[in-house]
């Protein structure tokens, strides 16, 4: 039996990651945080003692990231690492995300699990913000969530404080605008909707709302 692709892009704090992980549980489907990736060559940068602002550092360090992966028995683990949600990270993934080289090292590894998603699973959910345009877009179904910039900027600060981080409404409104503009404007897969794909905002959308929406959406379009 066909394998189903689900595709969920979005800019961040837009809910995106907690619906396709909601979203995977309802319908029997392995779900991957393709931003994951890009946190987890931010991580390997870091851990070398380069920067992620040098090309070939970044390069470098995502042909290591690809080695572990393809030869870890539970790639997973790698991924859901907790460090990887340290903001840092995803400050730096942002930075990754523009280089060429590094995004086509890692759009292997993210077609492979789209299509491959394991033994058990009816087919795969990825979120990212090119999935439904570039990493898969043959999906069987798109999704393109959307939020207010005050909103997400609002959601982001709560999560930064709930871990004990200290930070102002402020600086993180400039810093998610920052983070826009950049997956926006890059060259390579910039941030935008497929025009397949169906918006769903969560601005005024609880969790419970956004994956009962979703579901709609979903079985609408699926068999």
């Amino acid at each position: 039996m066909k394998k189903i692709i689900v595709a969920i892009d979005g800019p961040a704090a837009s809910g995106k990651g907690t619906l396709a992980r909601n979203l995977a549980g309802k319908l029997n489907l392995a779900h991957m945080d393709t931003g994951a990736l890009y946190r987890a060559v931010a991580f390997e940068v870091s851990k070398a003692g380069l920067s992620v602002r040098d090309k070939k550092d970044a390069i470098a360090a995502a042909k290591t990231l690809r080695k572990k992966i393809e030869g870890a028995e539970y790639p997973a683990d790698i991924l859901g690492r907790p460090v990887l949600k340290e903001d840092r990270f995803g400050r730096d993934a942002s930075v990754i995300a523009v280089i060429p080289e590094v995004r086509e090292i890692l759009a292997d590894l993210q077609k492979d699990f789209a299509h491959a998603p394991g033994e058990g699973f009816a087919g795969a959910v990825l979120d990212g913000r090119d999935i439904g345009t570039v990493i898969c877009p043959e999906a069987d179904a798109k999704l393109y969530i959307i939020a207010d910039t005050e909103i997400r900027a609002q959601r982001r600060m709560k999560e930064l404080q709930s871990k004990g981080i200290s930070v102002t409404y402020d600086a993180v409104l400039d810093d998610m605008r920052k983070r826009d503009a950049r997956d926006e404007g890059r060259k390579t897969a910039p941030l935008t909707p497929a025009a397949d794909a169906v918006l769903l905002d969560t601005t005024h959308l609880s969790e419970s709302e956004a994956l009962e929406r979703a579901l709609e959406i979903v079985r609408e379009i699926l068999p």
